[in-house]
């Protein structure tokens, strides 16, 4: 079956993304607006997109009644930003931060979250979280009535040291983040399930292959 996506109905199309497109990493991103309040929401629209320089894409949907989401416009006004990501231990404060409050609320207060000072933006991240990235956005491209996409600059990494295996290598023991990912409705995915495939070499490939 075909979908003409500018045909339908906005939900629909959320839903045939959403649903098809996983598992999909969460940004748990806070921000901070000029006044100085504190903003933290998580997002599933996210990857990284480089490494020279580093580089990772935030999608921000609009809010139906509001327009831009504070996260949005915090970074829009601000160029500053956090990306946390998520383990399964912090799964119930991080969908505490996903609710509807309004303008003005800080959601860390209401999970019940510490944070840490950045070192290179005014943003903290969630001192909780085992990775955290600080991010200066380099662009934005407004794709829709209030929706927009950000491409953020990484600054600096904080990973926990109990997860670093060797660092002069950036060796990570990255199963032990045992971070958790989105799916489709209200299904989120751990990180367990894994499984190894190698990259194949064109010479070896095509030896073997194109006799």
């Amino acid at each position: 079956m075909r979908w003409d996506l500018d045909k339908v109905a906005e939900p629909i199309a959320y839903k045939l993304l959403a649903a098809t497109v996983m598992p999909r990493p969460i940004a748990w991103v806070v921000t901070q607006s000029h006044d100085g309040k504190l903003n933290a929401a998580p997002y599933s629209f996210f990857n990284v997109m480089g490494s020279a320089p580093p580089t990772l894409v935030l999608g921000l949907m609009a809010d139906p009644t509001r327009g831009f989401k504070d996260t949005a416009a915090n970074i829009l006004a601000t160029g500053e930003f956090v990306v946390n990501l998520v383990p399964e231990a912090l799964v119930q404060q991080m969908n505490t931060t996903s609710v509807d409050a309004p303008t003005g609320v800080n959601e860390l207060n209401l999970a019940g979250l510490e944070t840490e000072a950045s070192v290179h933006i005014r943003p903290p991240r969630i001192a909780a979280s085992p990775v955290a990235f600080e991010c200066r956005m380099l662009s934005s491209v407004v794709t829709g009535p209030h929706q927009t996409i950000v491409i953020g600059r990484v600054l600096a990494a904080h990973i926990d040291d109990r997860f670093i295996l060797n660092a002069e290598r950036a060796h990570i023991d990255t199963p032990a983040l045992n971070l958790v990912a989105r799916s489709y409705g209200s299904t989120y995915v751990r990180s367990h399930d894994t499984f190894e495939l190698d990259r194949p070499k064109w010479a070896e490939w095509s030896a073997k292959n194109l006799k």
